[in-house]
């Protein structure tokens, strides 16, 4: 079990907040029964823009989008009545209800939409619409032309909240106006976001008249929860099993998931900066198909996890577009070692290594340095492989070393959202290279086709049997069954204490923890 170290910073953070010496302006009328303080997750560092990202990994509070998802994940309207898409996949038009104002007073309307997404593609930002031609604004009406079909587009929809052409600033990022469940009061920076109920909304409203969020780290977080201040704290699974008084430990499901990318081709390639692109070992299909089936990924949960997770085998377990064959049945030492001596690898000189002319089963992963799950789950997986006669060398890293050296070394990281173009993303050959996505520059012209049948279909629905392909279609894909250019270690639960008395509401699966995904039904919270 992990002891509770606080910072100095921590501490007086939590002494500010709960002894109210923060600037914090008050509230009239509001009481304790209709107000609550969270500690759920970090503070966005680009604010509550968002045609700059913000929201997509949970409510946009200040916003409200064109879609959205039900508890089971299913799309309806919010702002949109209906919408339609063309027989040719390239005209989206969408109906908008006309009763929605701006937290101002101000109607929204289709120029409000047009302007948002217009915004967003100028940007560059997080959201890609590199794929949209046009936006056309009508009489409660919006048309987005495509350049080509595009499935996927639909998740712009849901994700993409709504800002007011009128008030649109370069400083909407720190002082949002929306139409959404809440209304911006005050953002003190590294310390706290108030915000509430917003009167002009036109759905469910909130229970809570007053919101201030805490931005802690999870030991400070922990802390505020034990001393009564909070009522609702994210935590890590480390501080699992101890009580607190007065609340209990919700755990939601995720796919915030955690896996290992190898670099699938051999070493020798550079990048545009110059960085190594490659890794012999790793290359081999044979280490990687080993390494994947040797990893028992059930102790990972239990014994890092402290039993908080699942097993993972895709970046997408569990959602509509899994393909549930790519499950593995269970970790199998004897398999593994029958994948590598099929594949020319074997111990020659007995030390534990297994070799193929003259290579040794040798390669290093790297993690981020300072995230204590990411280093426990990439020690545990080196000391497991061992049994295979593969040695794992393990190393922390900042994010900017680890930008240099990710497409020749292997890497832990995470991902995890609702929305199918991550798959595309994280092994597209389209994306080798890009961000953090396809690091290793997987590339499998039979996925990509698969992939471009799932893009083109004209609905979601259409679109799942072509993502389930790509994963696996009986003969290749993107997962274990197939190349196994990444090994999938496990699915992260959520873990937040909350108040005895607290209902939060049917959670969803949720995404990665970028942003505060628990939010996503806020308006479903209240006192029982």
């Amino acid at each position: 079990m992990k002891k509770i170290g606080l910072t100095i910073i921590s501490v007086l953070a939590i002494l500010l907040i709960v002894n109210g010496c923060s600037a914090a302006k008050p509230t009239t009328g509001t009481t304790k029964a209709d107000s609550l303080i969270v500690a759920i997750g970090a503070e966005p560092d680009t604010g509550f823009d968002p045609t700059k990202g913000w929201g997509r990994y949970g409510s946009p509070l200040f916003q409200s989008t064109l879609l959205k998802r039900d508890d089971d994940l299913k799309i309806e309207g919010d702002l949109a009545k209906s919408y339609e898409v063309s027989e040719d996949g390239l005209t989206w038009t969408v109906q908008l209800r006309g009763d929605v104002v701006f937290s101002d007073g101000k109607p929204l309307t289709s120029e409000d939409v047009k302007f948002t997404f217009d915004t967003s593609a100028s940007n560059g930002s997080a959201i890609d619409l590199t794929n949209l031609a046009s936006v056309t604004a009508g009489e409660n009406e919006v048309r987005f032309q495509l350049k080509k079909p595009q499935s996927t587009f639909v998740y712009f929809l849901i994700t993409t909240g709504i800002v007011p052409k009128h008030a649109y600033s370069s400083s909407y990022a720190e002082q949002p106006i929306g139409s959404g469940p809440f209304t911006f009061v005050q953002w003190d920076r590294g310390q706290q976001l108030i915000v509430e109920a917003n009167e002009h909304y036109y759905g469910k409203k909130p229970s809570f008249h007053k919101l201030t969020f805490l931005f802690l780290n999870e030991d400070a977080a922990f802390a505020a929860a034990k001393a009564g201040s909070v009522d609702v704290a994210y935590i890590p699974s480390a501080f699992s099993g101890q009580e607190v008084a007065g609340m209990r430990l919700e755990a939601v499901k995720t796919v915030d998931n955690r896996g290992i990318a190898f670099p699938y081709v051999k070493a020798g390639g550079k990048t545009d900066k110059g960085y190594a692109i490659g890794n012999d070992v790793t290359a081999d299909k044979a280490i990687r198909l080993a390494i994947n089936t040797v990893i028992n990924r059930e102790q990972l949960v239990e014994g890092v996890l402290e039993g908080y997770g699942s097993p993972a085998y895709t970046a997408n377990d569990g959602l509509p577009w899994w393909n549930e064959d790519t499950k593995l049945e269970d970790h199998d030492t004897d398999a593994a070692l029958r994948i590598l001596k099929d594949g020319g690898w074997s111990d020659n000189d007995n030390d534990g290594v297994v070799e193929k002319d003259g290579l040794k089963a040798e390669f290093t992963l790297l993690y981020p340095a300072g995230d204590v799950t990411r280093q426990s789950l990439a020690l545990a997986a080196a000391e497991m492989v061992k049994d295979a006669g593969i040695r794992i060398n393990v190393e922390g890293k900042s994010w900017d070393e680890l930008e240099k050296l990710m497409h020749a070394n292997a890497i832990l990281l995470g991902w995890g959202s609702h929305d199918p173009l991550e798959m595309y993303n994280l092994y597209s050959s389209d994306f080798g290279g890009v961000d953090y996505y396809n690091t290793g520059y997987y590339n499998n012209p039979a996925v990509d086709k698969w992939f471009e049948q799932a893009l083109e279909a004209r609905t979601e629905e259409e679109s799942i049997e072509y993502w389930k392909k790509a994963q696996w279609d009986g003969k290749t894909g993107l997962s274990v069954k197939g190349d196994a250019p990444w090994a999938w270690l496990v699915n992260i639960d959520h873990l937040y204490l909350v108040k005895d008395g607290l209902d939060i509401g049917k959670q969803r699966i949720q995404p990665h923890g970028h942003g505060w995904p628990v939010t996503d039904n806020i308006e479903s919270w209240g006192w029982k």
